[in-house]
């Protein structure tokens, strides 16, 4: 679908500072931007929760064109309980599996040149023994399907992407060659998002989101948040949909115009996060009053 780009995967994240150093120390990501917020969004970016919660953007080269990481924060949440639905984001880069052997991080080889590892909280990546590209590393993001042609036919059906291919256990489709491909793999069982449930965000032209929450309207899909605007202190405003596909994969179309202004990279964004982290004594408080923070 013309002027359509994927953008990023929302994880949620409970201990943010072994969090940071998986990305930028292993991966070799970029802190690209931080922020904080006093009360949950609108659109549930942060999960169903209504408190204090940070979000920061990790990635290899600006959200113009690359697909980055989003990763919220909840103040005051430990865990959250992983499921089935998020079977693994695939990386291009020897250096990333380089840098795990050097910190000593858990790293397993699964077939020749494809190594799996976990980052905290349990979400698996995989790496590929290659040099790392000019252009975007990230290669693919792998969700769970419970119904495999049905999955194809919503997200190239009603979301318009291209299917490069389908063997019947695995699909993989994209909004063009050079960007981010999405792959769905049958796993004949129901998908179970448990806690943990990530979100998947795609930016298109501004007019086409009455569009496409109109055709979801009409095809009897969920809607989990009509076209709303969200606000972002100092930053753009940006217009969003929320959807979820037949198994529940959370999807979020994001109008482009905007998006490209709020996700200009900030060179502040590195120390933001790494004050918030100093800032953030919940550690140490719960552990002086031998309390444990809560799981979701």
């Amino acid at each position: 679908m013309a002027g359509r780009r994927a953008l990023h995967f929302v994880f949620k994240v409970g201990d943010r500072n072994t969090t940071a150093k998986f990305y930028r120390d292993i991966l070799g990501m970029k802190v690209l931007r931080h922020e904080e917020f006093e009360e949950g969004c609108k659109a549930s970016c942060n999960g169903p929760y209504d408190g204090r919660w940070s979000k920061t953007m990790v990635g290899y080269g600006t959200e113009d064109n690359h697909f980055v990481v989003e990763l919220t924060y909840n103040y005051g949440l430990s865990t959250y309980k992983l499921g089935n639905d998020f079977l693994g984001l695939t990386i291009k880069s020897k250096t990333a599996i380089e840098n795990a052997k050097k910190h000593n991080w858990p790293i397993t080889e699964e077939e020749t040149g494809r190594y799996m590892t976990q980052a905290p909280g349990g979400y698996k990546f995989y790496l590929l023994n290659e040099d790392q590209p000019s252009t975007d590393p990230v290669q693919k993001v792998t969700l769970a399907s419970s119904d495999l042609q049905k999955s194809v036919d919503y997200w190239s059906t009603l979301c318009g992407m291209k299917l490069y291919n389908n063997d019947g256990k695995m699909a993989t489709l994209g909004y063009g060659d050079s960007q981010c491909k999405l792959e769905l793999q049958d796993v004949a069982a129901k998908v179970d998002h448990a806690t943990a449930f990530g979100r998947i965000a795609f930016s298109c032209p501004r007019t086409q989101l009455p569009e496409i929450e109109g055709k979801m309207k009409s095809e009897g899909q969920t809607i989990l948040t009509p076209l709303v605007s969200l606000d972002t202190p100092g930053k753009a405003t940006v217009e969003v949909v929320i959807l979820a596909d037949p198994d529940g994969h959370e999807i979020c179309f994001v109008g482009d115009e905007a998006f490209r202004e709020l996700s200009q990279v900030d060179p502040k964004s590195d120390q933001l996060l790494t004050d918030a982290m100093a800032a953030d004594k919940s550690d140490e408080w719960f552990a002086k009053h031998n309390k444990q923070k809560a799981s979701a």
